[in-house]
């Protein structure tokens, strides 16, 4: 859902990312920035207690902040490249990773719900990727995108109420990966059927 905002101040951020190349031109460097701020995040909520959650919660939202940055840097420079994208969308899921890894040392919340919000989380992007590599575009598909989770522990861990905030991460991954593998389905099931030759039923999977 946020994902769409970045089209509406695509200008915004097209002067941002011209700025910002004025300091460091590389967008992977900018993106590797991002992760140290998502370690730094994780290293706070370890420590437990509001500290560790207002702490965290700060260097997520720099984090997520530099999510924005490298690709408008990308954008602005010209240097938009397949590496690139595997390299942010890689290392986007280790920063993820660490906080919820974080957040299970805090001791905030039970450890299965850090590992349903880490798990779905993960899901949900690997949902995206795979549905990419099949010609489907699920962009903005779900209420649980990255944007989204990371909105929720920011707000969540500023507020000093981290452990409902990755309950409420958990459940908006889940419907989200859900809402995902029913678009997936359905419209390959229409391309399949689309494809079968005049008189012949179309191949039905079990």
């Amino acid at each position: 859902m946020l994902d769409k905002l970045r089209d509406r101040i695509s200008g915004f951020t097209l002067g941002l990312g011209r700025g910002a190349a004025q300091v460091m031109p590389s967008p992977t460097a900018w993106t590797v920035v991002g992760v140290m701020f998502s370690v730094l995040a994780a290293a706070f909520f370890a420590t437990g207690g509001y500290r560790g959650e207002l702490g965290g919660g700060i260097s997520v939202l720099v984090s997520g902040f530099l999510d924005v940055v490298d690709g408008a840097v990308a954008r602005a420079t010209g240097r938009i490249s397949r590496r690139g994208a595997f390299l942010d969308s890689t290392l986007d899921r280790l920063g993820e990773t660490s906080i919820y890894l974080g957040v299970l040392l805090g001791n905030y919340t039970s450890p299965v719900i850090v590992f349903v919000a880490l798990s779905c989380s993960l899901l949900v992007s690997y949902s995206r990727a795979k549905a990419d590599s099949l010609s489907v575009n699920l962009a903005g598909v779900g209420i649980g995108e990255r944007s989204e989770r990371l909105v929720v522990l920011v707000v969540a861990s500023l507020v000093g109420l981290l452990a409902y905030g990755v309950l409420l991460v958990a459940a908006l991954a889940a419907v989200t990966f859900a809402t995902r593998v029913a678009r997936v389905t359905a419209t390959l099931k229409e391309n399949v059927a689309t494809r079968a030759p005049a008189g012949e039923a179309a191949p039905v999977s079990s």
